[in-house]
């Protein structure tokens, strides 16, 4: 096929400022979900070339031009950035829908939403200030600086690449550290076409390095590597804990956004035609291949019958296919691996005594059967227990879980190990004020679904991670406050 944008073919890694292939010469694959076509392949990079793109980090870091840079200067050059992504934003869609198959329509929409939030980060480079203090002693002054925490490292998932690649290397641009990017192994084409933006706008070799492979390889190796001041992971909470677990071992700075099992919950008083229509966004966008979709639909009892078939009359109104195509709601799921995972779910929530309202099995039929597609399904006679209903399957399952009473909802959208997000319908004010509060999820979306802005932290509580990203507090994660204390006798 032709690509997109032109690269050679296998892609390079990108270490201090260059290309180059990973020191064993190996490569992985890069195939279009929707198709099977294979696109082009990369670098199978692996721990000796985590070593070299760690080494050309901490050097950026610590000399050359990029430790002198203002925050004047670092602001320039995150518009920079900000204007190019905006010029190639139609390639840059076209590889997150030929890597990972989400709908052209709904990349193109992101590429925009993230070339607000470059521009976001230039303007917090300009808002990193520290206190002064008024000690018990009048002959002391005392003040704190904040400075950038060093060299970072960030392990991005595959359903929204060029999106965790923007918003892991904006705060380091903003803050002056450096940063070395992991992509997942199953879409990595719009990170490396990020790197290449990034050295036409200016980012001095070093700053921005990226390391293509797998995660058993050059995740792995990052994860515990001594150079490393932070890390960063978006991901499983199975791969968030091992990487803990290997951050340990140097104290590094970390901060985990993890799975989810969000609860979506809908009162009888609420706009149930809008409720439905959202429901079904919340679920299933992406192809529900999205940490915080709302995949446990409480639902008022007296209303629970008609609800799930208003959603599955939504759900079986969207369009599936290649993402490609302009009018394509849902794309396929990213692998074959992953469309297994899903239908093992699904075929063992049909054993434990659940129905699909709509949806059900993996499309086969004429051009589906190339591809991994599979249609979003709505259970019915689903239970708290099933495995479908506490576990993060990611992706296209719905399932409808009747309610009585809002002490009842609370508990049971709290009975899980996660908590990243939490959606509410109601037309009650205090309800909805209650409920925010009581439910256990780093964020709760109230008469509205994964609202998001650049401005406001999100991350979740128990398994589903610590720390914070977008907002004030994602800088925060990047900067270290340093006391100053100056004797003026």
């Amino acid at each position: 096929m032709t690509q997109p944008f032109p690269v050679q073919n296998p892609m390079g890694l990108l270490i201090g400022g260059e290309w180059v292939p990973a020191q064993s010469g190996q490569t992985l694959a890069s195939h279009n979900p929707a198709t099977g076509e294979h696109l082009v392949d990369f670098a199978r990079g692996e721990a000796e070339d985590v070593d070299r793109a760690v080494a050309a980090a901490r050097a950026a870091f610590e000399s050359g031009p990029w430790p002198h840079f203002s925050p004047t200067e670092r602001q320039a050059l995150l518009l920079r950035l900000a204007d190019l992504v905006e010029a190639n934003a139609e390639q840059l869609a076209m590889l997150d829908t030929l890597d990972m198959g989400s709908p052209i329509r709904h990349t193109r929409g992101s590429v925009a939403m993230l070339t607000d939030l470059l521009r976001y980060y230039a303007g917090m480079a300009r808002g990193i200030e520290g206190i002064t203090a008024t000690p018990s002693n009048p002959a002391l002054f005392a003040c704190t600086v904040r400075e950038p925490v060093g060299v970072c490292a960030a392990i991005i998932p595959w359903n929204g690449p060029l999106w965790a690649s923007i918003l892991k290397l904006g705060p380091v641009l903003a803050t002056g550290c450096t940063l070395v990017l992991k992509p997942a192994e199953d879409a990595s084409l719009s990170p490396l076409m990020l790197g290449k933006l990034a050295l036409e706008a200016g980012v001095p070799p070093g700053v921005f390095n990226i390391v293509t492979g797998l995660g058993t390889e050059a995740g792995a190796a990052l994860a515990a590597h001594p150079g490393i001041d932070k890390i960063a992971f978006t991901g499983s909470d199975t791969t968030g804990r091992a990487i803990m677990a290997a951050a340990a071992g140097t104290l590094k700075r970390i901060s985990l956004e993890l799975g989810g099992k969000s609860p979506n919950i809908i009162f009888a008083d609420a706009d149930l035609d809008k409720a439905a229509r959202m429901a079904v966004v919340a679920a299933f966008a992406n192809s529900g291949q999205v940490c915080s979709a709302g995949t446990r639909l409480f639902v008022e009892r007296p209303i629970a019958d008609d609800f799930a078939a208003a959603v599955a009359r939504h759900a079986g109104a969207l369009r599936i296919g290649n993402g490609l195509e302009p009018a394509t709601d849902l794309g396929p799921l990213v692998s074959a691996r992953q469309l297994a995972r899903v239908s093992g779910y699904m075929e063992e929530a049909l054993r434990e005594g659940a129905g699909a309202v709509c949806g059900g099995a993996r499309l086969e039929d004429g051009a589906f059967g190339q591809g991994f597609f599979f249609p979003p399904t709505v259970l019915s006679g689903a239970a708290d227990a099933m495995r479908a209903v506490r576990e993060e399957i990611f992706g296209p399952i719905l399932a409808v879980l009747p309610f009585d009473s809002e002490e009842e909802v609370v508990a049971r959208a709290n009975a899980t190990p996660f908590g990243l997000g939490a959606g509410i319908w109601t037309g009650n004010v205090g309800r909805a004020h209650r409920l925010g509060r009581a439910l256990r999820a780093g964020s709760v979306w109230v008469n509205c679904y994964n609202a998001i802005d650049p401005a406001m932290p999100s991350g979740g509580v128990k398994a589903s991670g610590m720390g914070r990203e977008y907002g004030k507090a994602h800088l925060d994660e990047h900067l270290e406050t340093k006391s100053i204390w100056i004797a003026t006798d």
